[in-house]
């Protein structure tokens, strides 16, 4: 790609932007590696799979508030770019306070959530007691985690990833650090990877807290609760959160879907399908730092009113994305089973991620398209088509696993979750000039 001095002025712009989230998102792996690699040498494969059930729970509870991140990070963009700051202030108010409220329902429910869960889930009695341990501590960081989803988002839109990347690297590194510690140095065992967890995402909410009122003290004076829960000024914020929503349920069918049904033919491949997708998605780590590059700059333009500059961004993001996609797939094909025995030593688990290494190569070019048309679609609060992409995706999901498990087995998991990467880039490709570029955002005040 050649670039002219605008396209220049642009790339620098998505690259100061995406590098501090890859270096943040770096670290996310790296805990679900360390819990991985703490339960597989503590424990056993029930222990991989306890741990892969306990994260699919949260899953169930999490992802379907994931518009709390996106939402507020293409709502604050916008607003950014028209230079609102009372637009501003009002979306950090309402995703924290839609975080607390929904944090107390969770907190409310959790016994009767596991309960039901487990009536669904089909595992092992080992497997179902270190999930259940584990849930029970964690679910007390509830308030926390979703609060830091708003945050995030509303630190993107203000085209400042880098506290973004402070909070991140902070919960990240406390929770693996405090997680090991507390397992193998104190009798908890198992226990500690939740109370790891549980102590970073607090003291990780106090530090986002902190660096807002610092950084962001001038727009004190703009904060308004009364203002700010009044149906004239929240009808945005939810209209595109409810599309976002049922977006979650959508991915929730599909990673959630993939772990459950998994769990279906044993412990072992339970195991193997939780290793797999812990690699599936390092790549997405590091090209959804260009998504939220891409989610910041597209907002910020079209609050401007600038679409030249939102199709240079939309260039600028696919080229580095074709070079990450380049990069991993040479690393997958070269160094598959080194990688994965970074995340088990368990020669039952070892042995059965044999037969799905190729998906390793396919998974970066497939999913590479469909992420960072995310982040532009993010970025233009182009809600409605998100919620329709999802909807399709997963319908695909669920068709190509019951037309391939028969012949096929488990490896039938796999080729309907690659189908669903396939259906996002088709569908998102296709209404980029739609949808962005002549329609651009859902909502001017």
């Amino acid at each position: 790609m050649i670039m002219d001095g605008a396209a220049r002025g642009i790339n620098r712009g998505v690259l100061k932007l995406a590098v501090p989230s890859i270096l943040a998102n770096i670290t996310v792996p790296l805990v679900g590696i360390v819990d991985l690699a703490i339960a597989g040498h503590i424990g056993d494969a029930a222990s991989i799979g306890g741990l892969a059930v306990a994260s699919m729970l949260f899953d169930l509870l999490y992802w379907n508030m994931g518009f709390l991140r996106v939402g507020t990070g293409g709502i604050t963009a916008q607003a950014f770019g028209r230079r609102d700051n009372r637009s501003i202030v009002d979306t950090l108010t309402q995703g924290l306070a839609t975080a607390w409220g929904a944090a107390f329902v969770f907190l409310a429910i959790q016994w009767l959530f596991v309960e039901v869960a487990f009536k669904l889930i089909v595992c092992s009695p080992e497997v179902e007691a270190v999930a259940r341990q584990y849930f029970f501590i964690r679910i007390w960081a509830a308030p926390a985690t979703l609060s830091l989803f708003a945050f995030k988002g509303w630190f993107i839109g203000m085209q400042n990833t880098v506290f973004s990347m402070i909070v991140d690297l902070w919960v990240n590194i406390v929770n693996m650090a405090v997680s090991w510690l507390l397992a193998f140095h104190t009798p908890l065992g198992m226990a500690g990877i939740a109370y790891g967890t549980l102590i970073a995402q607090w003291t990780g909410f106090l530090l986002a807290v902190a660096l807002a009122l610092v950084r962001y003290r001038s727009l004190l004076p703009e904060i308004s609760l009364s203002r700010s829960v009044k149906w004239k000024y929240i009808r945005h914020f939810f209209k595109i959160n409810t599309d976002l929503f049922v977006r979650s349920l959508a991915f929730m069918v599909i990673y959630v879907g993939f772990t459950s049904l998994a769990a279906t033919y044993g412990d072992v491949d339970l195991a193997v399908s939780s290793v797999m997708m812990k690699l599936f998605m390092l790549f997405s780590y590091f090209i959804d730092g260009f998504a939220y590059a891409g989610e910041a700059l597209t907002g910020r333009f079209i609050g401007e009113d600038d679409r030249p500059s939102v199709r240079v961004t939309v260039r600028v993001l696919f080229m580095w994305g074709l070079i990450i996609s380049a990069l991993f797939t040479l690393a997958y094909i070269i160094f598959p089973m080194p990688i994965i025995r970074l995340l088990t030593d368990d020669s039952q688990v070892l042995e059965g991620c044999g037969p799905f290494l190729f998906w390793l190569a396919l998974m970066p070019v497939a999913s590479c398209i469909a992420f960072l048309w995310d982040g532009v679609y993010i970025g233009a609060t182009a809600s409605a088509q998100m919620r329709n992409c999802m909807l399709l995706s997963a319908a695909l999901f669920v068709l190509t696993y019951l037309l391939l498990r028969r012949p096929l087995g488990v490896q039938s998991l796999y080729a309907a979750y690659f189908a669903h990467l396939l259906c996002r880039s088709a569908y998102l490709s296709a209404g980029y000039r739609k949808n962005i570029i002549l329609k651009g955002c859902n909502f001017q005040e």
